[in-house]
């Protein structure tokens, strides 16, 4: 799938890369990206993705919580993403980490509708 990103807002293209994570498009990545690797971002390949939950997108940053598996084991990804324009494009530029859980009582992630507790905690 080609998307031009050249029309999309950051908020637009973190979905179009929480996107290609989904179909592990690791060339997309690289393009919307000012300096992640082929080789960084392949070593995801093991990572299912549950869902994306964008949390606020305001200028060039977009706070996110991406829900994933891994190693039979459900996670959450927190980031509070920066974007920079290059070349009239938005682009990827690096992101600040939080140390957040999925807490028992949300639903899970995972699609069932149960909360987490009783799902895949």
């Amino acid at each position: 799938m080609k998307i031009d990103t050249s029309v999309l807002s950051p908020k637009e293209l973190m979905k179009s890369r929480y996107d290609a994570f989904v179909r592990q498009d690791w060339n997309y990545l690289v393009r919307t990206s000012t300096n992640q690797t082929l080789e960084e971002l392949s070593g995801a390949s093991d990572i299912k993705w549950l869902k994306l939950n964008i949390i606020n997108s305001y200028d060039n940053v977009v706070e996110f919580k991406a829900y994933y598996k891994e190693n039979n084991k459900t996670d959450v990804l927190h980031e509070k993403s920066t974007f920079i324009q290059e070349d009239g494009m938005w682009k990827y530029k690096d992101g600040e980490l939080y140390n957040s859980k999925i807490e028992r009582n949300e639903l899970c992630p995972c699609g069932s509708g149960k909360k987490f507790k009783r799902c895949c905690a």
